[in-house]
């Protein structure tokens, strides 16, 4: 009798069961009366350097053997409990997906290439060989070094390793005109020019597979000190555990009497498809180009973001709908206006943004590293950057702007909203990225990093591209682009509904001019409201004047949909200790300590 022969497919963005091409060919292959592996085992690493994975260590006097996993010029922790929430139940959703089609999927904590090799290890000690090792391509440089890593020890055990095309993006890499990344387009108008028309361009999704070949009877189990929970409860408990309540700020945002979360939702493959259909039927895809620029409610925008982000949809999936809608094949979104119509402007809107992701990934792959460096994609050295490491002027100044205590309303409505629910518009990010870079001249990584802590949809290129986009050292054609957000406050919160909802503290103020201006309250309507001694409101970082009909400051890039996704420990005077290291950019620093950590194992 043949010995069992393993398929190990690791996962990682790409936590879904329909169209996947790793799985639609290992259903394939199952299917033929040879084929050269007799179980498949899916895995999913917890990776230690984009998460603290310290609340799995299965008891508190356990150490864990990898550094925290903080980002490195703020020190915030890389996710916060927002985005380990959405993980967790995506993750979860998979594992359900697969195990309803005869496989299941293991979860584990570490490294990807160390985990691979302790499975590999054990599976030889009971006489199991590994057929192969697949996974998809990312991009990043982590990601990169973890392919790196995984293959190494594939091939060190004489084992296949496959990296498989990702396929999440809207149009394939396959399919692209050029072959180089640095042919690649420094701007966007050139790039989506050579691939339109976008109607036409995305490759046909791929069916869930019916049947999977079975996980092997013995699967090596999660190496000590750390412990796997069995629920998904269990899983986010361990995530959220070693992330303390306030992030590390000292004076951290309460929520406002009945403010709502515009980003209420589940991740998984399963809440993902649902969001699309509810989009459809909604009328929400047709009318997206008059209402993306909203801030308040569920339906302004599309969300979904957040399931792009980690696979658990696909961009040709939203394609194919809409295509169904656009053309009426489906009773999906019968009776809405547009349906069986054609392509509407919203729906175009749509595959415009869908366009605008794959665009950061490529830039991503073209320009690497520098998409952590503080010059940017430009290699612009010319900005004098101020570190708040370095002035603890500074330092207070970004500890007011994590708070939301700017003294701008607009800003400080944003910057709770993101805190409280993981998520803020996109109009809105443009703003913070713009106030922070521009009318401060703070380190514009610092905000890159505390959004990518706590973005439910945060995605790699899309956050890191987008802020060095309006830190005027991206891939933006027009250098001196700046946002004024007194007057974006005019033009999309005109009645002010925005900032109330988020600032409490302003909802008895009438005037608009004042809301988005508190500074300007009137020394005796503060002792009124109780606002009287207020630091953001009395000293705010920055006046920026604007009066309606005065101009007054660039509206910004238009026709950017959302597309994105913390601090721990106190210093000495209760403040965010800062931890980072203004010099050092993702790649260098942390990857010592967790070479270090490797080496010694669990």
């Amino acid at each position: 009798m043949s010995s069992p022969r393993v398929l190990i497919y690791l996962l990682r963005r790409d936590l879904r069961v329909a169209d996947n091409p790793i799985l639609n060919e290992v259903a394939k292959i199952s299917q033929q009366s040879q084929h050269p592996f007799t179980y498949f085992l899916p895995v999913y690493v917890f990776a230690a350097q984009q998460l603290e994975v310290s609340g799995f260590l299965s008891s508190d006097s356990e150490r864990s053997p990898f550094p925290q996993a903080r980002s490195q010029a703020g020190g915030f922790w890389r996710c916060g409990p927002h985005r380990a929430k959405f993980l967790a139940e995506s993750v979860w959703d998979v594992k359900k997906g697969l195990s309803n089609i005869g496989s299941g999927l293991e979860i584990r904590v570490g490294m990807a290439g160390q985990v691979l090799k302790e499975m590999l290890d054990a599976f030889k000690q009971v006489h199991t060989e590994i057929a192969g090792v697949w996974m998809t391509d990312e991009e990043g440089v982590e990601e990169k070094r973890e392919e790196r890593d995984v293959r190494k020890v594939a091939e060190a055990a004489q084992t296949e390793f496959k990296l498989w095309v990702d396929e999440k993006y809207y149009v394939d890499d396959r399919d692209l005109p050029f072959h180089n990344p640095r042919q690649l387009p420094d701007v966007f108008t050139t790039y989506r020019k050579q691939v339109e028309p976008l109607r036409e361009v995305p490759r046909r999704s791929l069916p869930p597979p019916k049947k999977l070949l079975p996980p092997p009877d013995f699967i090596p189990p999660q190496p000590a000190p750390f412990n796997i929970p069995d629920t998904l409860e269990g899983i986010i408990a361990c995530l959220t555990k070693p992330l303390e309540p306030n992030l590390g700020l000292s004076r951290p945002p309460k929520w406002p009497t009945k403010a709502q979360s515009a980003h209420p939702f589940h991740g998984g493959e399963k809440t993902g498809h649902e969001r699309i259909e509810h989009l459809i039927t909604s009328g929400n895809m047709t009318t997206y180009k008059d209402t993306r620029n909203g801030m308040l409610g569920l339906d302004f925008s599309t969300k979904l973001s957040a399931w792009l982000a980690l696979g658990c949809i696909t961009a040709r999936q939203v394609h194919e709908q809409l295509i169904d809608f656009e053309d009426g094949k489906t009773d999906v979104g019968k009776g809405v206006h547009g349906y069986g119509k054609g392509e509407n402007k919203g729906t175009a809107a749509v595959r415009f943004e869908l366009l605008w992701r794959d665009y950061f990934r490529l830039a991503t792959r073209k320009f690497g590293p520098r998409l952590f460096r503080i010059e940017g994609f430009k290699n612009d050295s010319s900005y004098s950057w101020k570190y708040p490491q370095k002035d603890k002027e500074v330092q207070h100044t970004v500890e007011r702007f994590l708070e939301g205590t700017t003294g701008n309303g607009f800003i400080d409505a944003s910057m709770r909203e993101l805190f409280l629910t993981g998520y803020t518009s996109n109009r809105l990010r443009q703003n913070v990225a713009s106030f922070l870079a521009k009318h401060l001249g703070i380190d514009w990584r610092i905000g890159a990093e505390w959004y990518e802590s706590l973005l439910c949809d945060y995605d790699l290129s899309n956050n890191w591209g987008n802020w060095q986009y309006n830190a005027g050292v991206g891939n933006d054609p027009r250098e001196a682009r700046v946002f004024n957000p007194v007057k974006q406050a005019h033009d999309y919160d005109p009645q002010g509904e925005y900032v109330k909802n988020w600032v409490e503290e302003l909802r008895p103020l009438e005037d608009p001019q004042v809301l988005f201006q508190p500074w300007k309250v009137p020394e005796d309507k503060k002792k009124e409201l109780g606002l009287d001694g207020n630091e953001w409101l009395e000293k705010p970082l920055k006046k920026i004047e604007f009066r309606p009909g005065r101009g007054g400051g660039r509206g910004g890039r238009e026709g950017r949909g959302g597309r994105e996704g913390s601090g721990g420990g106190s210093g000495p005077n209760g403040g965010y200790h800062w931890r980072g290291r203004h010099g050092r950019f993702r790649g260098q620093g942390r990857q010592g300590m967790m070479d270090k950590a490797n080496a010694h194992g669990h």
